[in-house]
């Protein structure tokens, strides 16, 4: 059966998303090029593994060289001190976009965060033609993916579908995530989509399931036609909602971001 690519390219295949997608990528292309910073052990069937820090523009080259389309997963993807977000982040975005660029690959899906829109109130119906409010320096560094992704798209006709992920674990345990739980299945076949459209342009997506109560509205991607399969509904009990919503004075009650709103490290004043 002819796959849609010959060899594609996951970053950030160490971690928590990348472990999970590795056997789910093979149904895209002949063969799949795993990279992240920190070893990830030995290559499998049609499988190539490259040890890169995003941060060495000459490192990124080489990761890149052969692939026909990017999954971009890596970079630092919680909310820490700004220095290894500017460096994973902002650096390794640009230096992943030059070789894109100048290795003649047409295809990038970037891994956005829902943090970039954290600042929204919950009672908010939030679409990607809203103005960006991250809720600190990680939702940021996204903020500047997308820009720079746009960039490219208009500069050089480098075609990119941004995904502004959700919570993206096995099973939801608050109210925020039961609104904002992306299913493994949605995400396998969101980015399946994002790879097989054919023409994409700069696309911002929401990767959410079809949820009870959720915030935001993707009627800026519905060209890529995706169809939520999953729902966090089947996670309550009786119908009802069965997790503990946090105190009343909590802003992760009332803004989109969650906990992100009021931790993290921060430069001291």
């Amino acid at each position: 059966m002819s796959k849609p690519y010959k060899r594609i390219l996951l970053t950030g295949a160490g971690g928590n998303l990348g472990r999970r997608l590795r056997e789910r990528l093979h149904d895209f292309a002949d063969i799949v090029r795993l990279a992240d910073v920190a070893d990830i052990g030995p290559a499998g069937p049609n499988e190539e593994v490259v040890q890169c820090d995003l941060a060495d523009r000459a490192q990124v080259m080489r990761m890149c060289e052969g692939v026909d389309a990017v999954l971009h997963f890596g970079g630092v993807s919680t909310e820490v001190e700004f220095a290894p977000i500017m460096q994973a982040n902002i650096l390794g975005m640009v230096n992943l976009y030059e070789a894109v660029h100048k290795l003649g690959i047409r295809r990038v899906v970037f891994a956005s965060s829902n943090h970039t829109m954290g600042m929204y109130e919950t009672s908010q119906r939030v679409d990607a033609g809203m103005l960006p409010r991250a809720d600190g320096y990680y939702g940021l560094s996204k903020v500047w993916g997308e820009n720079l992704s746009r960039y490219y798209w208009d500069r050089f006709g480098v075609e990119t579908v941004c995904i502004r992920i959700g919570y993206c674990f096995p099973e939801p345990v608050t109210h925020r995530q039961m609104v904002t739980w992306l299913s493994l299945d949605d995400l396998v076949e969101l980015l399946r989509r994002a790879l097989v459209t054919p023409r994409v342009g700069h696309t911002i997506a929401f990767g959410v399931s079809d949820n009870p109560g959720r915030w935001w509205d993707d009627r800026e991607a519905r060209h890529l036609a995706f169809q939520a399969g999953d729902s966090s509904a089947r996670f309550t009990v009786d119908g009802g909602q069965p997790f503990a919503y946090p105190p009343e004075d909590d802003l992760s009650t009332f803004l989109q971001g969650g906990a992100f709103v009021t931790t993290g490290p921060k430069y001291p004043q």
